[in-house]
Order: structure tokens, then C-alpha cells, then sequence
């Protein structure tokens, strides 16, 4: 049952991470909130997702502590996957003065990587909890914490660009 649950998360991953990929790959203007949107979509599903995981290895014997360490620890490794896409993704100031984002082929290779380090990590705490499926249901969380951290940093740099060009230019009267 448990190969079934990790195929399916595999099917799913490959599906939304292919979805955002092609999302980030495309010229698109930063927005002040629509980049929080999908983060908070998954955040939602992935506080479902894990509440279901708990329930899946509680219903056998108790949670120890070493999965939900684990599921930290992969938590903590979205967020890092997320803070160095955000370093791959271009930022710059279209011709009507809108802020524009593009993924580069780092973004994507990254995207890869962290849904591989995902599933490694998913797999090891479903082995630790020794039944259930938390860290196959931990997939959504995952991608809300990397997308949610990649997506507040490039607005946070779209800030920048903003608030460097309404400065006056040096050597100008403020």
C-alpha cells in the first residue's frame, strides 16, 4: 500500500513542480500579492496532508520523535531550496516601469533537485515512522514553504528595484 501512496506523491510532484517550473520559466510581472496565492493554496493542503500523515501512523503506535525531526529538518530544506531559486530568478524593470521575473535553467534544475531531496527525505520519515505515510503527505507543505520563501524573496528584491529607482540619482537634489 505504502509503494502506492509514494507513486501517486511521485505522479503529483512531477505534476505541480512541472506546472510552476513552466509558470517561472515565462517573462511575468512580480505582484504584491498574487505570488502568495499558491504558496498559501499548498500551505493549506499541506496542513491537511500532514494531519492525515499523523493519523495514518498514530492509528498503529505512537509518533516518535525521530520522524517529526526529520520532518522538520525537511521543512527547513524547502525553505533553503527556496532561498537559492529566488538567487537564479531574474528581476528587472520592464519598459513601463513594471516589475518583471523570469526563471533561469538554475531555477529549474533547482526545482528538480529539491523534489528529489523531498522525496528522499519523505521516504525516510515514512521508514523512521515505521508505518503511515507523513512524509509522502508532507509534499504539500514542502512546496508551500519553497515556493512561499522564493516568492517573498524575489518580491522583496522587486521592492528594491522599485524603491532604487524613486530615489534621486547621485549627485541630485533630494
Amino acid at each position: 500500500m505504502q509503494n502506492t501512496h509514494s507513486e501517486a506523491a511521485l505522479v503529483i510532484a512531477v505534476l505541480i513542480v512541472g506546472l510552476v517550473v513552466r509558470r517561472q520559466l515565462r517573462t511575468r510581472p512580480v505582484r504584491r500579492y498574487g505570488s502568495l496565492v499558491a504558496p498559501v493554496l499548498l500551505g493549506l493542503l499541506g496542513v491537511l496532508g500532514m494531519g492525515f500523515g499523523v493519523a495514518s501512523v498514530v492509528k498503529d503506535h505512537p509518533l516518535s520523535a525521530l520522524p517529526v525531526v526529520l520532518l522538520v529538518l525537511s521543512l527547513a530544506v524547502a525553505a533553503g531550496f527556496g532561498l537559492a531559486r529566488a538567487r537564479t530568478v531574474r528581476v528587472w524593470r520592464g519598459p513601463e516601469g513594471e516589475v518583471l521575473r523570469k526563471g533561469s535553467a538554475a531555477t529549474t534544475g533547482l526545482w528538480l533537485a529539491s523534489v528529489g531531496a523531498h522525496l528522499g527525505l519523505g521516504l525516510w520519515i515514512d521508514h523512521a515512522a515505521g508505518t503511515g505515510v507523513l512524509g509522502t503527505a508532507s509534499l504539500y507543505a514542502y512546496l508551500a514553504i519553497g515556493l512561499g520563501t522564493q516568492n517573498l524573496l524575489v518580491r522583496g528584491r522587486a521592492e528594491t528595484l522599485l524603491l532604487s529607482a524613486q530615489a534621486p540619482a547621485l549627485g541630485e537634489a533630494a
